[in-house]
């Protein structure tokens, strides 16, 4: 992969979807931007985190804020290159590429439009290897590679530099500060050398994104054997076929938090209960813990084989939940208590996935 046109734009935005865990927004506006983006200066360079000189300032951004307030805001035009800008000046030294945070739903598409927009290129990497809902819940954390500066741009133009003493405190005032510039902001944080990102960062994450996106699209296209191929190239398990029989959903403290409840299609006493924080977190059945975070839970619709958000599933839809293998980083004792369960306030373990036999 050695730059996004036009023509990838598609398959970027499915596969995102997919990886988005049912959070970070719906990709539809950032495809906007990126195609505006593309036409605007040409395709995105995408370079290999092994291309990046040892000692050059990567640049991570993101948009941060609650789903359900992405639907109808978004952050304006400059603000990422206000943000990157922001952090080289702290850094006192030039970017030499742009790193998406996470990917996953918009943050997929974004930071390919801020690499246009500063006239850098993305690395083909990123922090998580799937979308979480906090700032610290990184591969960069478990590295030990300090989340400040935190450079915030809010939706309507105001700014902010945070220097926190730790990458949690750093999360909170992030997302303080998110909240009172109305929701939504662009952040550029972890600011790393080449180095760093090559031996840290998830690698080939655009990459394996755009391939989970055409193996979707075929889904679509009717080809034979199309799902066998996705779930075989994502190591996806469906764990339930189901309707959803229930939703209640809030935003508070600048997260969209609730449970999604479904209905076995062929056995209405199993009932399937999906707990989210921006991202699908936890699902149990009649009680039981089937998956939970760090694995990628994501529900697809089984009427249009379009991947299902937090904010936009409802009453009525036929689902299939799946379960996707997290980055194996996640699953160490010291990722599991990062972003395991437990960190998100469950008073449970990791569930295993099954192996094949």
């Amino acid at each position: 992969m050695h730059q996004v046109d036009g023509a990838d734009v598609d398959d970027l935005a499915l596969g995102a979807a997919v990886l988005g865990c049912g959070g970070g927004g719906d990709p539809h506006l950032a495809k906007l931007m990126l195609r505006r983006a593309i036409d605007r200066y040409g395709p995105v360079p995408v370079i290999e985190a092994a291309d990046v000189p040892d000692g050059g300032l990567v640049l991570p951004v993101a948009v941060v804020g609650a789903p359900t307030v992405l639907v109808e805001k978004f952050p304006g035009e400059g603000d990422a290159r206000r943000a990157l800008e922001a952090m080289q000046r702290f850094a006192g030294r030039t970017g030499v590429a742009v790193l998406p945070l996470e990917i996953g739903a918009i943050n997929t598409l974004f930071p390919l439009v801020a690499a246009a927009e500063v006239g850098l290129p993305c690395v083909d990497a990123d922090g998580m290897r799937r979308a979480l809902p906090q700032l610290e819940t990184t591969l960069f954390t478990l590295a030990g590679i300090d989340v400040s500066p935190v450079c915030v741009v809010g939706a309507l133009g105001n700014a902010l530099v945070i220097d926190a003493n730790d990458n949690r405190t750093g999360e909170r005032l992030t997302r303080a500060a998110v909240a009172e510039l109305g929701m939504v902001a662009t952040v550029a944080a972890y600011p790393m050398s080449g180095e760093q990102c090559r031996e840290h960062a998830a690698l080939g994450s655009l990459s394996h994104c755009l391939e989970v996106g055409r193996r979707l699209r075929a889904i679509h296209a009717g080809r034979p054997d199309a799902h066998a191929d996705f779930l075989a190239f994502t190591g996806a398990e469906v764990v339930f076929n189901g309707t959803v029989t229930d939703v209640l959903r809030r935003t508070s403290g600048g997260w969209t938090r609730g449970t999604a409840t479904l209905e076995h299609l062929a056995a209405p006493d199993r009932l399937l209960r999906v707990d989210f924080q921006n991202e699908n977190l936890v699902v149990t059945e009649n009680g039981r813990a089937v998956a939970t975070v760090p694995d990628v839970i994501t529900l697809l619709d089984v009427d249009t084989g379009w991947p299902v958000t937090t904010e936009s599933v409802t009453y009525g839809q036929r689902v299939e939940v799946l379960v996707m293998p997290a980055h194996e980083r996640w699953l160490r004792p010291d990722g599991l208590a990062l972003a395991g369960p437990r960190a998100f306030g469950y008073d449970l373990d990791y569930v295993e996935r099954r192996l094949p036999a």
